[in-house]
């Protein structure tokens, strides 16, 4: 019996454009009702999941949960209750925008636990990010000193062709000596956290602190930010839109793509 359902957003659960279709939201309130926890497990800053959490009753909820930033926080739906965050240090996240700064044709994204700001922003990128409800700053030059005292949970580079975020990557990984978390997400991000900072190793987190063991774990992904996520749980399953890496690690891939793939799953592992 599935206790606990960790589920990425982006190409997982949600459409591309970032909508939810109404087979997924009422297969989630069914686990619900059945006392199965199901909990977003986003690359994403958590004010962008109320939207969201609302369609899926879970909004201002006590004892439902959003982790957030790649693993970076655990939040309690009721009052965005931080528990748990696990940020970068200054210097990665200095670091790391150092570098991907230097490259005209990215954007990089700093979040810090309640704030996301961009410097050179892309029209594509925004565009992306508006019907996800995410909100943000634009920095206007890089004076990264304006987050010296903030808790900065992940830096990303952004380039619509993902290829030309492969160099931005390596090149940050080689001046880290591949001490950072990095992944790729949605086709067009290239993300860095810090080392001990994953979807999966909070997922358990979670799961222990409420008394769900391992393979009582149900998670739900995509790409390779989730990857830490699929390895970690009992039951990995990856939607059929999923990457040819994130499937080879899948005990089940579902028959549907992301429009229905988590109703799929929930009712062959949960509900049925």
């Amino acid at each position: 019996m599935y206790k606990l359902i960790v589920s990425d957003l982006d190409e997982t659960l949600l459409s591309r454009d970032g909508s939810i279709s109404n087979e997924n939201i009422a297969a989630i309130k069914a686990a619900s009702e059945k006392g199965v926890k199901f909990v977003p497990n986003t690359g994403r800053g958590f004010a962008s999941v109320q939207p969201l959490l609302k369609k899926l009753s879970l909004f201002q909820k006590p004892d439902e949960f959003v982790i957030s930033y790649n693993g970076g926080a655990i939040i309690e739906n009721q009052d965005n209750r931080v528990l748990q965050t696990n940020e970068m240090t200054y210097e990665e996240a200095k670091g790391v925008f150092d570098i991907t700064s230097q490259y005209p044709h990215n954007d990089t994204h700093v979040y810090t636990l309640n704030k996301l700001y961009i410097y050179n922003p892309r029209e594509e990128d925004l565009a992306y990010l508006k019907p996800r409800h995410v909100e943000y700053k634009i920095m206007t030059d890089k004076d990264f000193s304006i987050f010296k005292n903030e808790k900065i949970m992940k830096v990303i580079t952004m380039n619509p062709d993902e290829k030309a975020l492969h160099p931005v990557h390596d090149k940050v990984m080689t001046a880290f000596d591949n001490q950072l978390n990095a992944s790729y997400s949605s086709g067009m991000y290239a993300e860095f956290n810090h080392l001990s900072t994953d979807k999966g190793t909070a997922s358990l987190e979670l799961a222990e602190s409420l008394g769900i063991k391992k393979d009582e774990v149900l998670a739900l992904g995509d790409n390779s930010n989730d990857l830490p996520m699929l390895r970690k749980v009992g039951m990995p399953v990856v939607v059929s839109n999923g990457t040819d890496e994130a499937k080879s690690i899948a005990k089940y891939v579902t028959k549907n793509n992301y429009k229905t793939g988590v109703a799929e799953a929930i009712h062959k592992f949960v509900l049925d």
